[in-house]
């Protein structure tokens, strides 16, 4: 039987649309691929899907039906773990889904069921990172800026806590390693792209675009945090552990004088 190579646009409604394609023309050799990371092979008859919003939700729709609203949560999650091939793995999951009477989410015999439980769970504890070890600095434009280069898809899932937390002062978290980022502008949260100078060092706080009073404040908190650190006391391992060392670049705290 000849496989069908399904490319969809990226997004978790494009995902979702494929996965509609799929059911409604009954496939069973098929690929659902990412057209960022589309790789023709055994399955070379690429047909690209169309994102149709009303089909990806009557899909979503069916699948919460199936799935306790934690099973629903670590679907989407393990979408977001951009990890090669996780959308054969989702597609397995979700037809497992629809198979069954009973929800499946907790049945970790199956191994669809078991692989998307680990994949969440990685992306769930890189979202609680992110969210703890975002440091803003304030720009020339009184916009309070950060960067972020997360190993997962996370900037959907920690908008919430930001524009709780952070309600009254406009704000941009940008992923630098995906291309886009989140603009608070104190009333409502928007998808931004933005262009960069060249030379401009996100680890850096350059005068040129943020107030001479967050270099101040940066440097204080950098003092502070020296301070507050007994030499005699201190447990790189742990600190580690807590902190890794892949998200020192956010704090200011870590960064050279």
């Amino acid at each position: 039987m000849q496989g069908r190579n399904l490319i969809y646009d990226g997004t978790f409604d494009g995902f979702l649309s494929a996965v509609f394609f799929v059911f409604e023309h009954k496939l069973r050799a098929v690929v659902i691929q990412n057209k960022f990371e589309m790789q023709l092979g055994l399955f070379s008859d690429a047909e690209t899907i169309i994102t149709e919003e009303d089909k990806a939700n009557r899909v979503w729709k069916g699948v919460k039906s199936k799935l306790s609203p934690k099973g629903s949560y670590q679907l989407y999650y393990a979408f977001l773990s951009e990890q090669k091939g996780v959308e054969a793995i989702l597609l397995d999951y979700i037809t497992y889904a629809f198979s069954n009477a009973q929800s499946v989410d907790k049945d970790y015999s199956h191994p669809s069921v078991l692989k998307i439980a680990q994949i969440a769970k990685s992306v769930g504890r890189e979202k609680h990172r992110m969210e703890a070890f975002v440091r803003f600095r304030l720009t020339k434009d009184d916009i309070y800026f950060s960067n972020i280069e997360p190993d997962f898809n996370v900037l959907p899932l920690i908008s919430k806590h930001f524009k709780r937390r952070y309600a009254d002062q406009k704000w941009v978290i940008y992923d630098i390693k995906r291309g886009y980022g989140l603009y608070y502008d104190l009333d409502k949260v928007e998808i931004i792209n933005m262009e960069f100078p060249a030379d401009f060092k996100f680890t850096k706080t350059d005068s040129e675009f943020f107030q001479e009073h967050e270099l101040e404040f940066q440097k204080l908190w950098k003092d502070y945090f020296k301070s507050t650190n007994i030499e005699s006391r201190k447990n790189m391992k742990l600190h580690i552990r807590h902190v890794p060392k892949r998200y020192w670049k956010y704090l200011s705290e870590k960064q050279p004088n």
